[in-house]
């Protein structure tokens, strides 16, 4: 049994700074991640941020991830377990992890889960076809492993994601055939989808995918619009010569460890699913165990990080550790979060967090 005062599971940007700020309170913590690096998804973002210089704003996440990764490479305070899975948490207070074929067990005095996020998948014949892949699929080829998925690809989906993606794949050289959108507009941020729209990449919306076309792979696909509502319009069909269909339709809270610790949970469509009620401290409604990240709602990664860091600290200071700029720290950290959150482009995160802090 390995006794530590914080175990942090997820190591991407949400895990990595709650990490760094509880151990500059002076907390020891365990960081548990079942990759073999650290940083999550930051790893295959290339795009610059923005918001303000707190926010990592201009800086891109690879770098962020190395910035971030490093600085917890450094601490003394924190012992790093990666490629280790967190099995399970138990009424005992025990986190069981697998790491090389091990089964160790943790007894952390805290808990921070910030396990992200797992991409959302649609329905639609032959949508199991080699050439369907998720947008993180994609980042993930193309941005870590300089893998090209095909040479043609429309992208289902635009938001952020699947806008940012598609710029990505023409820095590849890959040819974007199209953006198709359910919705009557999109929902990328305008500065994303100019790039795009610029360099000829046409945007559709209103419109979903229909099927997959192909025997032993991906050769086109079937769109079709749809109406006020939602329904497909008959007679609007369109084939589309592609070898490659990426779904950038969502993600949805990893929470599998929320509901075995018996944390109460709440759907909300606005968040990306079910996701554990909180009170203002990011505690959920089982004593010791905070929240920070996707798993808490679906959000930007500059928010990630700030939930993160305000985890960190507020588990620390819940085991007395504690500074003269506690205070200010912590709603330094909050008003991060407002002004993020602020404006139209919050609206629906706003919407969604006043259903889940009790």
């Amino acid at each position: 049994m390995l006794n530590t005062e914080i175990v942090i599971v997820g190591g991407g940007p949400a895990g990595l700074s709650a990490a760094l700020k509880a151990s500059q309170l002076g907390a020891e913590v365990t960081l548990v991640d079942r990759n073999d690096y650290l940083g999550g998804q930051l790893i295959k973002q290339t795009h610059r941020f923005f918001g303000s210089k707190q926010q990592r704003a201009s800086e891109r996440g690879i770098d962020i991830a190395r910035q971030l990764a490093s600085e917890v490479k450094n601490c003394e305070k924190i012992k790093i377990m990666t490629e280790a899975t967190a099995l399970g948490y138990y009424e005992d207070g025990v986190l069981l992890v697998q790491q090389h074929n091990k089964i160790i067990p943790l007894k952390p005095q805290r808990l921070i889960i910030a396990t992200g996020g797992a991409e959302k998948s649609l329905l639609f014949p032959n949508n199991d076809l080699p050439g369907v892949y998720g947008a993180g699929a994609v980042q993930t080829l193309v941005n870590v492993y300089g893998v090209k998925p095909g040479n043609k690809v429309l992208m289902v989906g635009a938001g952020n994601i699947g806008v940012i993606v598609s710029y990505q794949l023409l820095q590849a050289g890959i040819e974007v055939v199209g953006i198709i959108e359910a919705a009557p507009r999109i929902g990328a941020y305008w500065v994303h989808a100019a790039k795009v729209v610029r360099a000829g990449v046409p945007i559709y919306t209103r419109y979903t995918i229909k099927r997959a076309i192909g025997e032993k792979e991906v050769t086109g696909a079937t769109i079709v619009q749809l109406d006020d509502n939602w329904q497909p319009i008959q007679g609007t069909e369109k084939d589309v010569a592609t070898d490659v269909i990426c779904l950038a339709v969502g993600l949805t809270p990893l929470t599998e460890l929320l509901w075995q610790a018996g944390c109460k949970m709440v759907y909300v469509p606005q968040l990306g699913g079910h996701v554990p009620l909180r009170n203002e401290n990011l505690e959920t409604s089982v004593p010791g165990i905070y929240v920070a990240g996707d798993v808490a709602g679906i959000e930007e990664a500059s928010a990630a990080m700030m939930e993160g860091a305000l985890a960190g600290l507020n588990a620390a200071a819940s085991l007395d550790y504690s500074s003269e700029n506690l205070a200010s720290d912590r709603q330094n950290i909050i008003d991060q979060l407002t002004g993020l959150r602020s404006g139209p482009v919050g609206e629906k995160i706003r919407q969604g967090l006043t259903q889940v802090i009790f």
